[in-house]
C-alpha cells in the first residue's frame, strides 16, 4: 500500500513538472522574439531632438475618434475644429437621416457615393486615408477596395495582411498608386512590434509602409521614437497619440504633450525623415468618448508651440513622396539638378539662377540648408529680384547673400555681396551642411549663419547694385560645374504689417 503511494506521488509530481514545462515553453512561444535593437536605441539616445527645427505637418483626424457618431456628424465636427482632412473607417453609419444599415465602407453603393461626396464638397474636406480594413484573400475582394478608394480619391489604404496577402497588394500598389500602410494593434495582434511589418515591407514597393500608431506602441511598453527610427524611410502615414503611461494599467490617452509619448521627440524624428504623410489624430479616451475635442484643441495648440516652421511655407515641395520644381524656373546657363526623394538641389554648370517664380515677396523670413563641396564653392541667394529674369541685368537691381568660404570681407560667405563683409566666420567644415536664415523687412537685412549673426545692415545702394525694389523673387545662383553648391529645406515666412 505504501509502495502504491509513492508511485503515485512520484506520477503527480511528474505530470505537474510536465505541465509546467509546458506551459513555461508555450509562454516562451508566444512572448515576442523580437525587440528594438541596441543599435537604434544608441542612434536615438544620441540624437539631440531639441535642436531640430519641427517642420509643420498636415494634420487629419481619424473618424474612430467620433465613433459614437454619425460619419457625416464626424465630419461636422472635424471642420468645426479647423481640419480638412479625415480618415474613414468601414462600418460608421452614415447619417441619422438614413438606415442604420447604411454604413461608411468599400461595399457602399455608387447612390451613396455620390452623397458623401456631396457632404464632403460642402465642406471643403477631403478623405485621404481609409481604415483599418480588411482587404480581404483574394485579387477580386482587393481591387474592391482598391476601386471604391479610387473612385473616393483616396491616397492610403490603411491595413493588416495575411502573409500571402502582400504579393496581390504589390500588384495592386503598382496598378492603382495607392499606397498601403501597415497598421499596429497592440499585442496579441501580428504587427504589434514595428520589427514585424519591417520583416514583411523592406522587399516591397516602396508604396506599402506602415501606420505608424504611437498610442498601441505604448501600450506595448515601446518607446514611439525607437519605433520610428526603426521603420525610417517607410512610414505612409501616424496616428498620433500620446497617453499617460506605458502599458494599459492605470493608462489613457491624453492630449498631446501631457503624457510619456515625447511628442516632440516624435515630430522632430519625423522632421528628420521628411515624412510627407499626415498626423491623423485618434484620440480614444473613453471618458471623454463624446467630448473629445478640448483634449484635442489643447493637444494641437502645444505640437503648435514646438514647431518651429508653423507660419512657413515650403517653397520646394514633396508630392506623394517625391520633390518637384513647381514653381521654380531657370534664367541663364546650366541647372540644378533635383534628387526627387531627397528634396537636394545641385547645381550644374553657369552662371545662372535658379528663382521662384509663383510669387514676389516683401517683407520675408527666408531658412534654407546649403553644402558646398569644395572650400571655393561659388554660389549666392538673390533677394528681391524685381522682375522676371531675362537677362543679367537683374544682378544689379537685387542683392544677393553671398557663399564662398574662400571669399574675403565682402565676398564671403555670409557676406552681402559687395555691400557688407560677415563680422565672423560661422561656416562649417567643407561638405557640412549649413543653415541659413535671412530676415529682408523693409531696409533691413539680417543674416544668421548656423545660429550666429553675421549681418545686421540698412540696406542701400552700393558696389554692383544700384538700386533695389520694395519686393521681389528669390533665386538660387549656379555658378559653375567645378565646384557644385547643394540646397535643401527652403522654407519662408512673410512678415506682415510691417513699415
Amino acid at each position: 500500500m505504501v509502495k502504491k503511494r509513492i508511485i503515485l506521488v512520484f506520477l503527480l509530481l511528474s505530470f505537474g513538472l510536465i505541465l509546467s514545462g509546458l506551459r513555461l515553453n508555450s509562454q516562451a512561444t508566444s512572448a515576442p522574439q523580437e525587440t528594438i535593437s541596441e543599435e537604434i536605441k544608441r542612434q536615438v539616445q544620441q540624437t539631440d531632438f531639441d535642436q531640430v527645427r519641427i517642420k509643420k505637418f498636415p494634420v487629419a483626424v481619424q473618424c474612430w475618434t467620433y465613433r459614437s457618431y454619425t460619419f457625416f456628424e464626424a465630419l461636422e465636427k472635424t471642420k468645426a475644429l479647423g481640419i480638412d482632412y479625415i480618415q474613414a473607417y468601414p462600418g460608421q453609419r452614415l447619417s441619422k437621416d438614413l438606415p442604420s444599415a447604411m454604413v461608411f465602407n468599400h461595399k457602399t453603393s455608387d447612390e451613396q457615393i455620390k452623397r458623401i461626396k456631396e457632404k464632403l464638397e460642402s465642406l471643403q474636406m477631403k478623405i485621404v486615408a481609409y481604415g483599418v480594413v480588411d482587404t480581404g484573400r483574394t485579387e477580386t475582394e482587393m481591387r474592391e477596395v482598391f476601386d471604391f478608394a479610387r473612385k473616393m480619391g483616396i491616397e492610403t489604404i490603411v491595413t493588416e495582411p495575411q502573409d500571402d496577402d502582400y504579393a496581390i497588394l504589390e500588384k495592386l500598389v503598382k496598378e492603382y498608386g495607392i499606397r498601403i500602410a501597415i497598421h499596429n494593434h497592440p499585442e496579441p495582434s501580428k504587427y504589434a512590434r514595428p520589427e514585424t511589418a519591417l520583416k514583411y515591407i523592406k522587399s516591397t514597393d516602396e508604396r506599402i509602409g506602415v501606420c505608424a500608431d504611437t498610442g498601441h506602441w505604448m501600450r506595448c511598453g515601446l518607446k514611439p521614437v525607437e519605433c520610428l527610427r526603426l521603420l525610417q524611410g517607410r512610414i505612409v502615414d501616424v496616428h498620433l497619440k500620446d497617453r499617460s503611461d506605458f502599458g494599459t494599467k492605470n493608462a489613457d490617452d491624453v492630449p498631446f504633450g501631457s503624457g510619456r509619448a515625447n511628442i516632440k521627440a516624435i515630430l522632430a524624428e519625423l522632421t528628420l525623415q521628411d515624412f510627407d504623410g499626415y498626423l491623423t489624430v485618434e484620440y480614444e479616451n473613453e471618458n471623454e468618448l463624446l467630448t473629445p475635442e478640448p483634449a484635442i484643441k489643447k493637444g494641437l495648440d502645444y505640437i503648435k508651440t514646438i514647431t518651429y516652421y508653423q507660419e512657413y511655407e515650403q517653397l520646394l515641395k514633396s508630392y506623394n513622396r517625391r520633390y518637384e520644381k513647381h514653381g521654380w524656373n531657370h534664367y541663364g546657363p546650366g541647372y540644378f539638378e533635383l534628387d526627387e526623394k531627397t528634396g537636394i538641389l545641385k547645381s550644374q554648370g553657369g552662371m545662372g539662377l535658379l528663382w521662384y517664380s509663383r510669387k514676389k515677396f516683401r517683407d520675408f523670413v527666408l531658412e534654407l540648408d546649403f553644402k558646398c563641396s569644395q572650400k571655393n564653392t561659388n554660389s549666392g541667394i538673390f533677394l528681391r529680384v524685381p522682375e522676371v529674369p531675362t537677362s543679367d541685368d537683374y544682378i544689379y537691381h537685387s542683392f544677393e547673400v553671398q557663399i564662398n568660404d574662400a571669399g574675403e570681407g565682402i565676398h564671403k560667405t555670409g557676406a552681402v555681396y559687395d555691400a557688407v563683409a560677415p563680422t565672423l566666420d560661422a561656416f562649417k567644415p567643407t561638405g557640412e551642411w549649413n543653415h541659413m536664415k535671412i530676415v529682408f523687412e523693409g531696409e533691413r537685412v539680417i543674416v544668421e549663419l548656423n545660429g550666429e549673426k553675421v549681418v545686421d545692415w540698412k540696406a542701400r545702394p552700393g558696389g554692383k547694385v544700384r538700386d533695389f525694389a520694395p519686393e521681389g523673387y528669390i533665386g538660387l545662383q549656379n555658378h559653375d560645374s567645378l565646384s557644385p553648391v547643394y540646397f535643401r529645406n527652403i522654407l519662408v515666412k512673410e512678415i506682415h504689417g510691417s513699415n
